[in-house]
């Protein structure tokens, strides 16, 4: 069988730069590391800035680098591993040490999720908000979208805004027996205030966890986590079923 038009397309410089980075990233640099300058990783290398850029975005995108607000680029720590399946984001997991507990507010959910909830649109519901640390920075950002309806003993809980109000709404939700739960997952680009919860640039890549928890032939609540997505990959198997790694 004869050659294709892509076989004969050379290697982009920025590609094969990307590789002689990783060398020197086993090599020379430790976790945490604050990289060179751009000017400087260029002259180094001999090559364009644009080069380099691509190199390093393509690295970042790896979860090799990454690159925060006030700091710069750095080396990336080791993977470490979210499930997301049987198990995740369940009621018996609502206390979970992983997840911090951030406040908690009464608002109208966009209209995605009000459709989800069969909701009419404006309606206001408990917005909780998680944040899961690894290494010592942000992984993910969760919102849950609670309808009063779903916790109807919360009202007569004479409980503070903030983090206890969201431990609250979590107990209200467990008294809650799960008829069934749906999840998705999609590839999208971080929002101003999703990159600031991930200490991340707007822009930067993420998986968007959606999860529908049902009771009684309804949507009870509806989660929305939001994990970085240039160090995470997504697994399938026999056992939960879908796995995902972040770092």
């Amino acid at each position: 069988m004869g050659t294709t038009q892509l076989d004969t397309v050379p290697e982009p410089k920025y590609w094969h730069l990307k590789t002689v980075l990783t060398d020197a990233l086993d090599s020379e640099f430790a976790v945490g590391e604050i990289l060179p300058n751009e000017r400087e990783l260029a002259a180094r290398f001999g090559v364009a800035r644009a080069t380099l850029r691509q190199a390093l975005e393509q690295l970042e995108l790896e979860g090799r680098l990454q690159r925060r607000r006030g700091v710069g680029t750095t080396v990336a720590p080791p993977r470490m591993g979210v499930a997301v399946g049987e198990r995740a984001h369940s009621w018996e997991d609502a206390d979970d040490a992983a997840w911090q507990p951030v406040d908690s507010t009464e608002a109208a959910p966009p209209a995605e999720i009000a459709r989800l909830l069969e909701i009419q649109p404006g309606a206001l519901v408990h917005t909780v908000r998680r944040s899961r640390v690894g290494h010592g920075q942000p992984i993910a950002a969760e919102l849950l979208y609670v309808p009063p309806a779903s916790v109807p003993g919360l009202s007569a809980l004479d409980t503070p805004p903030g983090a206890a109000r969201v431990r609250a709404i979590l107990r209200e939700l467990r008294r809650v027996e799960l008829g069934g739960r749906e999840q998705s997952v999609e590839l999208g680009s971080a929002r101003a205030d999703q990159a600031k919860a991930l200490d991340r640039l707007p822009g930067a890549p993420v998986l968007v966890v959606t999860t529908c928890y049902t009771a009684a032939g309804h949507t009870i609540a509806v989660a929305v986590a939001t994990y970085r997505a240039d160090t995470c990959r997504l697994t399938f198997g026999d056992g939960a079923g879908v796995e995902l790694l972040a770092s």
